[in-house]
Order: structure tokens, then sequence, then C-alpha cells
């Protein structure tokens, strides 16, 4: 599908907006030449340096080649392989730390080529200046975007702290577009979310896993049961939820899991990429020997839970979803995810660089591979009572070019019909709903979700192709 939906990312996220990465940070470890290098074509890389240098129409900057050189390199191997140059570098940093330089906006692009205001984050510039959910940014300064992939429009929008850029926004209902002037700032985002949606039922949404998460949601869950102490139901919510830092992960699912549960391995060339890690502070502790955890309720343990996922949960949240699906610990409700189920390492090279490269692939607990298949739910809902939306038009892993394959499991091709005709339909369907807002009363697959936990009957995706999915992986075609 030529105009396949991006997941969308929070202004400012940089590298961390659409598919996040799991990430671990490492040193760059200093190894031998490898005696077999492949001097020939050493030679004719040197070759067709020395041709560009002496023939091109132009002259061209050492410097850009030779890091052009290098990014693609490494471009080449994966989609989630890459050179980061200082800036690339410093946004993925800010990225996991929960802050970042910019306006405050989460955004996604829209049917009509324009890049639309999902919702401002509450007290940013952006929110204080008057941006509201629906706008549709037209112009960045007095640059045209139509047509603008989101990353360009990010990078676009983001810059140095109290500079400003103008949105030229189109609104509903004004004849006219409307300039706002905002000036960037720090935006502190908070990634965990959590109310008492019904008496004794509670909703609690990651939204990405990042450096304050676990603290986030260990306050929240504290909060959750000093506000109702009986707790009969719990639902996570990582739909959207495009992964992060990978002790978030495994935090995350210790919470709810028995003491020292493994919780996810990997596997790789390196020795040091062959690990398991398990609910342990040492395992998921950003703080020393501070453990989070210790202050939850123990009735967190053994609360009767469901997790809601769709298409745009990747990475770390896989990662949790795949371990509490394993331990029987909750019940995975939504649709396929993402599959983005590989280990990008950080290894920093000189001058504030680095390279992120794909060092191994992640497996649940029952050994399962999460690379290009994901998690299949065991009950698959639709987004809404009559369809999956725009859910349904998301790319996923496997439909990546140079995408690493699943190693463990035959990857199952999404079968598609009519595309075109198909992607119309959806998109005027959607023009005519209004946003959805998760864990609102017309949140429907969280209604799916408490209707489970009370025992209550679900109403399933009517798609074929995820019937069929959920047959070949064993799952219940109960409705």
């Amino acid at each position: 599908m030529g105009s396949k939906l991006k997941n969308s990312g929070l202004l400012g996220l940089g590298a961390m907006a659409g598919i996040a990465v799991s990430m671990q940070f490492s040193a760059l470890a200093q190894k031998p030449v490898d005696p077999g290098m492949p001097l020939a074509e050493l030679r004719q890389l040197a070759d067709v340096y020395g041709l560009i240098k002496t023939d091109y129409v132009e002259t061209v900057d050492d410097k850009k080649l030779l890091t052009e050189a290098i990014s693609g390199m490494v471009a080449s191997l994966d989609p989630h392989s890459a050179y980061l140059d200082k800036k690339a570098y410093r946004e993925l940093r800010e990225g996991t730390q929960g802050k970042f330089v910019g306006l405050g906006i989460e955004i996604a692009q829209s049917d009509e080529g324009y890049i639309k205001i999902v919702a401002p984050i509450e007290d940013s510039p952006a929110y204080r200046a008057g941006i509201k959910p629906g706008d549709l940014i037209t112009r960045i300064d007095q640059f045209a975007i139509r047509g603008l992939d989101i990353d360009e429009a990010i990078k676009k929008m983001r810059g140095e702290p109290h500079t400003k850029v103008t949105l030229t926004i189109l609104r509903e209902h004004q004849p006219e577009p409307l300039a706002f002037v905002i000036t960037r700032e720090e935006i502190i985002q908070k990634s965990v979310k959590a109310k008492i949606v019904e008496p004794g039922y509670a909703w609690l949404r990651i939204s990405q896993f990042q450096e304050p998460t676990l603290d986030d949601m260990a306050a929240r869950i504290v909060a959750l049961y000093k506000q109702d102490p009986n707790l009969k139901g719990l639902v996570l919510d990582l739909r959207n939820d495009p992964g992060g830092l990978l002790q978030g992960a495994i935090g995350v699912s210790a919470a709810f899991l028995p003491k020292d549960s493994e919780i996810v391995s990997t596997n790789g060339q390196l020795p040091d990429s062959k690990q398991s890690f398990y609910g342990r502070p040492e395992f998921y502790s950003l703080q020393g020997d501070h453990d989070t955890l210790a202050k939850l309720p123990a009735a967190v343990k053994s609360v009767p839970m469901v997790v809601l996922v769709n298409t745009g949960s990747a990475s770390a949240s896989e990662i949790v979803a795949g371990a509490l699906q394993d331990y029987k610990r909750a019940t995975i409700i939504g649709s396929q995810t993402f599959g983005k189920g590989s280990v990008q390492t950080i290894r920093p090279l000189v001058n504030d660089t680095a390279v992120k490269l794909t060092t191994a692939r992640y497996y649940t607990p029952a050994g399962r591979s999460i690379q290009a298949k994901g998690i299949v739910p065991d009950f698959l809902v639709d987004e809404n009572a009559d369809g999956d939306g725009l859910n349904g038009l998301r790319t996923r892993e496997a439909d990546l070019e140079k995408h690493l394959s699943n190693d463990r499991d035959k990857e199952v091709a999404r079968v598609r019909r009519d595309e075109a005709e198909d992607e119309l339909r959806i998109l005027a369907m959607e023009r005519k709903r209004k946003p959805l807002e998760y864990g609102s009363a017309d949140d429907f697959q969280l209604r799916q979700g408490l209707n489970h936990l009370k025992g209550l009957p679900l109403q399933l995706t009517s798609n074929t192709a995820s019937a069929t999915l959920a047959h070949r992986a064993g799952k219940a075609p109960h409705r």
C-alpha cells in the first residue's frame, strides 16, 4: 500500500517518534582488525571516493562524503540500524529521558497530506498558544509541508530552547488559515496515566517506556489502590506504545509477575547478546539499589488483568505483553502487534556521534521470537464496533524492506485485497468519526476488556484474515 499510515509521534522525540526501539547503551569495544577483511572492496570504495573528489560536477566536502558512506552502510542492514549524528544522538537520549525541546504536540499524518494535531500536551507552548486537536498544519515558518514525511516535519519544528517557529493552521469552521507563533521549550512528557473507570476496575496506560516510567507507574498503582483497595480488575493499556528502554519493560512486567520470573531473553552473535533478564531490581532499576516496585501493594500480583495492544504496540510493549501472556497472568486483547523484536545497542563514537546497531533478537519466556511476527492477542478485537479503523492500515515490521526475519516461526503474511478501495473506504469512515480518546467512555476496546474481566461476552473482529491468524496461533474463536 503506497500510503500506509505511520504511527503518530510526539513532536520533539525525533528518532523516538513512530516506532521506537528497546535500547541498551554500551561502550564501543575495541576489537582487533579481522585479517580476512575484503581489501579489494575497500580499495574499490577508495577509488569511488577519489572519482567523486576529482570528477563530480561540484566540489564535495570530505566529511559529508564519509558520513554519508557510514550512514548508508549501517542503514543497509535493517530498518532499525542507523548512524546517529550529533543532533540525532542528542534527540535519542532526550527521548529516553522523557523530556525534549519542542512545541509539545502529538501529531499524525492526515489523509489530505498535511500534519494533523492529535492533541497538545497540557501546559506546553502549543497548548498555551491555543493549538487544538484536529488542527491541520499546512506550513512551518514559510515552508509548505503538504506531502512531507512526518519525521521531516518533526525536524523542522524542533530547535533550540527559546527560539520561535510559526505554524500555519487550517481549523474546521474557520474560513481563513490561522498563524501561531510558538516559542520552543523543554517539554516534560508523562508516559503513564491511570484512573478508576468503573467501581472496582482500573485503567493504567503506558504510552512509552522512558527513564521515569517505572517510578511513575508505581506511584499511579499506589494511588489507584488508595482510591479503591478492593480492585477486581486492571486494564493495562499498551496501544500505540512504540517501546523505549528495556529496563522499563522488565520492571513493568515484574510488577505483575511472581518474584524472579524470567521476563525476556536475547540471542545474537556476541557473547553478551546471549542473555536472560529476570524480574529483579538489578535488571530493571536505573537508580542503583533502589527497588521502585517494593512499595507496590501485594494485591497487584494477583488482580485479574487484561492487556490492550494494537498494531502500534512495538518493542518494549511487546516484551511486556509476551511475558504476561506466556505466564497466563493477563489476557491479551486487541490486534496483532507491530513485531519489532530486535535489540538495538547504542555504540558511542567520537564527536558525540553513535551507531545504533541491531545486535540480537528478543524472545518471550516461552521462547517465542517477537521479530516480524509480534504478539497475537488471545482475543482479536477491532478498534471500533464497526471495524479496526486506521489501525488496519498501519505498517507492521514484516512490511518493512530489509526487515530481520523471525528465526523460529514462519512469518504469516497479511492477506489484503482491493487495498486502495479498502483504504479509501476506511478513510471516509474515519473522517466522520471523532478522534478516539483512550480511557474514555467511547473506548470500544477498553469496554471489551472490562467485559472480559466481568465474565461477559466480547465482540470480536469479523476480519477473515485476523480470524485465520488467531486460528493458526491456536486461539479460541470465541464470540
